[in-house]
């Protein structure tokens, strides 16, 4: 990046920086009234904090485990695909369409859940776009100096905050808006695919040059955005009802831009396309029978 270039991204950045903290603390100040007037509210933060427990329970492993095998690492990100995929199809656009249908046609629920979709996606590609971050899953630190190796670590951890953001959505949005068992099993899912993307995270930080403890906390403070979301999905669809189904495909398209745009060239980065393609089955085959089992 040139200096020229440099320059004009740095405002950009603080603005969006400013942004973000004057937003959280509005949130913060909220979040008090939304928890002691709603027990929906409650339920989401206890279901994201579920998940923001198990990625940090996938991060402790690195105490004793410093690399992993790229077959390995591949396979856990295509699993996270696998299950973040039948997730949206299952527990979000499922019960968004018998949502959206209750008094509608087809038709008309149909377009209401496709164009759901197409606005979560849409949100997290502006998201994406205006955020700066990196994609890669283990920043390179040959050729670098030290002061690019930060900019790349923290650019590394706006992108897996970003990624967290539809996945706490998907939570408060299921937990306040669809019966018990299905938001049981989405939160299942995403907590168990949070626990080998915890281990890959930590792993990634120590691969750019943090020592154990600093990269366990990062990584165990990354998933800390899903309570927070939850709480924000909950607390929309709690002024609104009829918010249900597009709630439930916003959240839904969110996650398919993050399993598309982010997971998925990820796992298939470094060569490994059949073990990624093999997690990613196992992953949907796995959300498949929690959801079926759940809500049986």
């Amino acid at each position: 990046m040139n200096v020229k270039a440099g320059g004009l991204q740095r405002p950009l950045h603080f603005v969006i920086a400013a942004a973000a903290a004057l937003g959280l603390l509005l949130v913060l100040v909220q979040a008090g009234h939304w928890l002691s007037t709603s027990a929906p509210v409650r339920d989401a933060l206890a279901a994201g904090s579920l998940a923001a427990l198990a990625t940090a329970l996938g991060a402790v492993p690195i105490v004793v485990v410093k690399k992993l095998n790229p077959r390995v690492n591949d396979s856990l990100l295509g699993l996270g695909a696998g299950v973040m995929l039948a997730a949206t199809c299952f527990s979000l656009i499922v019960p968004a369409l018998d949502t959206a249908g209750e008094g509608r046609g087809p038709w008309a629920s149909s377009l209401i859940v496709g164009a759901g979709l197409l606005l979560g996606a849409f949100f997290l590609m502006v998201m994406e776009h205006l955020t700066p971050h990196v994609h890669v899953v283990a920043p390179d630190r040959q050729d670098a100096s030290d002061l690019q190796r930060v900019r790349r670590l923290w650019l590394f951890v706006f992108a897996i905050v970003l990624h967290n953001v539809p996945e706490g959505l998907a939570i408060g949005v299921a937990t306040a808006g669809t019966d018990a068992a299905h938001a049981t099993a989405l939160t299942t899912g995403i907590a168990i695919q949070d626990v080998p993307e915890g281990l890959v995270v930590a792993l990634a930080l120590l691969s750019a040059g943090l020592r154990k403890l600093p990269a366990l906390l990062i990584s165990a403070a990354s998933g800390l955005v899903e309570p927070l979301a939850a709480v924000l999905g909950a607390a929309a669809l709690g002024y609104s009802a009829p918010l249900l189904p597009w709630g439930l495909a916003f959240a839904g398209g969110a996650m398919l831009f993050v399993v598309s745009h982010e997971i998925i060239p990820e796992s298939h980065r470094q060569g490994h396309e059949r073990f990624a393609t093999a997690g990613l089955v196992c992953g949907f085959v796995l959300m498949m029978i929690l959801d079926t089992a759940l809500t049986a």
